[in-house]
Formats: structure tokens, sequence, C-alpha cells
């Protein structure tokens, strides 16, 4: 068999033209669906992570002789009842306002690999090639047979790190036999970007057992690239409608009265003043012709919270945060409930009424205290009847608890975030991190208190793959060469 070279580049450019993010395959995987780009052609050999201190995020870009298939296109704008709420990552984005589609349908995971595309025997460098036309040329001749391909996202606990070691391990070794070349070529054509505090923690781990080179970058650097890039793909960014956040607040306004489903924020009428002049009636609004947001404020929760501030240019500073995040709703959710995932503690929020675990101003004072404008459903003090009720676990449901503490760790970041808009004069607020993960509730809550208390002067803004920013970020890091960092 003839001795094969692997195509290398200097500079990546990433084709965004025509990208479209494919659908969920599961709810599990909302937020780490597949992005599909149709017109990209240029070989990409280097996987990014992000290792936080709750999970590991994988990224990397796949070919395969198959493009995902395309069929109709259900559309989300303006719907009419919120009773089909659930999340905005299972519906798929409408295609009438700007003519692109949405893919329904992940490519199969295992059947793409890194790079999968050789040149002939002889070798070639591509970084070498100094005309632009007889490069891009090349690559064409190539590649002509792979529908350009996709960007893949994966994510693992980080107490079980081994496990993402040993799917990259697997992938370079399935990219090797595709590409039909020895494992050490495929693991010399492959690098490593890693971000996040693993990147430090776990540097030996990947680069002596995956054998390729790894290249550690700047956290914060790496999500504002995550930004910059990721609010370039169509329909990426979404907000929900001032009557979508009523409704997901009181899904049960019209059936019968039940204090925990009124909104949790003080002050608010029945008849919502909107941020923008006509939202669309329960509608998750897409970002369909997205185009550079900055200055904006990027609040990413994880396992604790960090808001950066970015100016318009691009440059950035970390100005606040908070150590109540993602961990610490993990963490007193595996105390205080029987959940082991993170996702069984949000369903388990979801089935909740977080009246009977919190005290509501109306506890306190048997009816609004208008003087204050404090209605009579805002929590006064989140598991405030704990305490009262004599602190026994048995006598609070563990759906009831979830969603008590969910409001609360969701309603500090939403507070913390505003005052920090507020004080740099930011009315774009990005909120990203694995702990919103496209719950309807989370998003809910985050939305509410940035509506209600810039008094709609303000937006929350979220993304959805709000979890890989950093990850996506290290990916296109490596675009630049050594020497440009």
């Amino acid at each position: 068999m003839p001795s094969y070279s692997l195509p290398s580049a200097k500079v990546i450019h990433v084709d965004t033209r025509g990208a479209v993010i494919l659908s969920e395959e599961s709810h599990e995987t909302r937020d780490s669906r597949g992005i599909y780009f149709p017109n990209h052609i240029e070989p990409v050999s280097h996987i990014a992570v992000d290792v936080g201190g709750s999970l590991a995020k994988v990224v990397y870009f796949t070919r395969s002789p198959d493009p995902p298939s395309s069929p109709s296109v259900a559309a989300t704008h303006g719907s009419t009842s919120p009773s089909n709420l659930s999340t905005p990552r299972s519906i798929s984005p409408s295609s009438s306002q700007n003519g692109a589609t949405s893919l329904v349908g992940s490519p199969p995971r295992r059947n793409g690999a890194l790079t999968p595309l050789v040149l002939e025997p002889h070798t070639y460098t591509l970084s070498g090639l100094d005309d632009g036309l007889v490069r891009d040329s090349l690559i064409r001749r190539t590649s002509q047979h792979f529908p350009g391909g996709s960007l893949n996202f994966e994510r693992f606990e980080t107490d079980n790190i081994r496990d993402c070691v040993d799917f990259i391990q697997t992938l370079i070794e399935r990219s090797a036999t595709v590409n039909h070349v020895p494992i050490e070529e495929m693991r010399r054509g492959v690098k490593i970007m890693a971000t996040g505090g693993g990147a430090h923690k776990f540097y030996e781990l990947f680069k002596d057992t995956l054998q390729v080179e790894v290249q550690r970058e700047d956290e914060m650097a790496c999500l504002i690239e995550g930004l910059k890039f990721i609010t370039l793909i169509p329909d990426e960014v979404y907000y929900f409608s001032d009557e979508l956040i009523h409704s997901a607040s009181n899904p049960f306004a019209n059936t019968h009265s039940c204090p925990s489903t009124k909104p949790v924020l003080s002050g608010v009428s029945a008849v919502l003043e909107r941020p923008s002049p006509d939202p669309p009636k329960f509608g998750v609004t897409f970002v369909g012709n997205p185009t550079p947001q900055f200055p904006c404020l990027l609040v990413n929760i994880g396992s604790g919270v960090s808001i950066i501030k970015v100016d318009e240019d691009g440059k950035f500073e970390r100005v606040s945060g908070t150590s109540l995040g993602g961990g610490t709703l993990w963490g007193l959710l595996s105390l205080l409930t029987p959940a082991t995932t993170f996702d069984e503690m949000l369903a388990f929020s979801d089935q909740g009424d977080n009246a009977t675990v919190d005290m509501l101003v109306g506890d306190i004072y048997g009816q609004d205290y208008s003087k204050l404008g404090l209605k009579s459903t805002m929590i006064a003090s989140s598991f405030g009847k704990v305490f009262k009720k004599g602190g026994k676990k048995e006598s609070f449901s563990p759906e009831d608890i979830s969603r008590s503490l969910l409001y609360a760790v969701s309603n500090n970041i939403g507070q913390i975030a505003y005052m920090n808009a507020e004080k740099y004069n930011l009315d774009r607020i990005y909120f990203g991190g694995c702990f919103i993960r496209g719950h309807a509730a989370t998003i809910t809550t985050l939305s509410y208190a940035i509506r209600f208390w810039s008094k709609g002067t303000k937006r929350a803004l979220f993304l959805r793959h709000e979890g890989f920013l950093g990850a996506i970020g290290a990916w296109i890091r490596n675009i630049e060469s050594p020497e440009e960092k």
C-alpha cells in the first residue's frame, strides 16, 4: 500500500457559509448537537478539550462520505400556545426568514474521522503553498468527495476523565484507519488544544496516554473566542419572548391557583412591558442573521460563575463572579435528593412546587405588601419553610427541593448579572455554561430577572451550545500560528 501523508495547514479558515445546527439525537444531547459546515474544505485534525471542575467538554471536526439528511423544517417563530414548551433545544429554527434549512437527524458520530482526506503518495505541505488559488485548488481536488464536515461536541464528568481520554484515543485510532496512515503518523498530525483548570491538572495524562502534542490555552481568552465564533452561526443565539417567560412561570395559571408557579419576582404586572417592539407571542426567537454582538456581558455558569465584560474591539475583563453556581446546585441536590445526575435534578425541578419549601411574602403578611411593591408570591426566603416546619427531610419532596434551589441559584446569578450590566452600561447579556442545559425553568428565571430589574431595557440571550464556549474557543485558537499568538 502506498505511503500517504496527512495534509496540514498553518492557518485554518473556517468557512461558516451555509452552516446549520443539526437536531438533537435525544433529550440529553440537546446542548451538544453538531454543526454542519457544507462549504468547509480545509483539513482539520486538532481536538479541543475544556476540562472544568465538574465536566470535560470535547470539540472536534470530522468529515464523512455521507452528508447529514435534511428533512422538512419545523417552524418556531410566533407559536400561539405555550403548551408545547419544553426547551428551545427541541425546536428547530424556522427557515422562513433567511432561507436556511435546519437539518433534522444528527450525523452518525462514529462514521466521521479527523481529516479524512489524503494527498497523493507525493508529499505536499499546504503551509508551504503561498499562492492561495493553488492551495485552494489542491485542497478541493483532494476533498471533492467529502461534502463539508461537522463540528462535534461531547461531554464527560471530570471525575471520569479517563472516559474522555479513551474517547479521544478511539477517535484518533479510527481516523488513522480512515486516512490509511499508521497510527504514529496520525498522532503526529493531531494536536490537543486544552483549556480550563484541567488543562493543567490533567496535562500529563493527556500527553502521555494519547502520545500527541498538548497545547494549553488561557481559559478566559478561549471563552471570548468561542463566543465570537459561535454567535456567527445562524440560529445559535435565542431568547424568550415576555409572553413565553410569563407562561413558563405560570404553567397552571389558567387551571387553578398555584402560588409556586406565579412569577418569583415582585412587581410584575399582568401586562408585561416588552423589551422589543413586537416579540412573537409565546415565541422562542432565534437570531437568524447573526452579526458581531459586542460590547456585551458574558455570564459563564459552570461549577462557579464568571462574569466577563467584552468591549467592542473584543478586549475582555473578568469583572465579577460568584461561587454559587452549577456546582452548588449539583452538590446540594446530591445531598438533599436521590438524584444522581444533573439531568435527573432538572427533571425533579420540572415537577416541583417551590412554595412548599420557600417562604413567600404572602406567608409573612398574608397578602401583598403594596407599600413596598412586594407581591404576595415573591420569595422572601429561599428554603424559609424548612426551618419553620422543623427541618425534617421527609417532609419535603425531592421535586419541591429541586425547584426551590434552582430558583435560588438562578435568581442570584440573574441579579448579579444585571447589576454588572448596569454598572458597565451593557444591554446584551449572554448566558453560557453547562448549568443552563437548555432547561426552560432556568432560562425563564434568568430572563425574568434581567427583564424585571432592567425594566425591560436589557435582554438575556442564550446559546444552543452554551456549555462549549471554552472548548470552541480553544478549537478556533488553533487557527493562529505560534508566532502570531
